[in-house]
C-alpha cells in the first residue's frame, strides 16, 4: 500500500465513518470525502473518482444497494466495498450480483479493511 489511495466513506452512522476514516488515514490513505446516505455516495463518487468507496447498505434517502447500482452505471470498474450488518444470504447475493468489489460484514476488525484493500490491489 505504497501509493496514497483516494477513498470515500459513506455510512449513516457518523461513528463508523469517523473510525474508518481515522484507520485509513493512519494507514496512509487519503480520505477525500465522507457522506451519510446513498445520494451523497453517488455525488461524492462522481466528484472525486476515488480509488475505493466504502458504502454502507442500510442508509436513509437512498440505500447502499441503489447507490452501488448508480456508481457501477457511472463506472463499471469502480472499487465499491460494501459494508453491512445484514449478512443474510439475499443481501450478500444481491451485492455480488451488482458486482460489489468486496463485502465487509459489521462488526468488523480493523485488519479486515486493510486485507480487503490489499486483495483488491493485487
Amino acid at each position: 500500500m505504497t501509493k496514497s489511495n483516494r477513498v470515500v466513506i459513506v455510512d449513516d452512522n457518523e461513528d463508523i465513518t469517523s473510525v474508518i476514516s481515522d484507520i485509513l488515514e493512519i494507514g496512509g490513505f487519503n480520505v477525500v470525502g465522507i457522506g451519510h446516505n446513498g445520494k451523497e455516495a453517488v455525488s461524492l463518487y462522481k466528484k472525486h473518482k476515488p480509488d475505493f468507496i466504502f458504502l454502507d447498505v442500510t442508509m436513509p434517502i437512498m440505500d447502499g444497494i441503489q447507490a452501488l447500482k448508480e456508481i457501477k452505471e457511472e463506472d463499471s470498474k469502480a472499487n465499491v466495498i460494501m459494508v453491512t450488518a445484514d449478512d443474510g444470504t439475499s443481501v450478500i447475493q444481491e451485492l455480488k450480483k451488482l458486482n460489489a468489489t468486496a463485502i465487509i460484514v459489521k462488526p468488523f476488525k480493523i485488519e479486515a479493511i486493510f486485507e480487503t484493500i490489499k486483495n483488491i490491489n493485487k
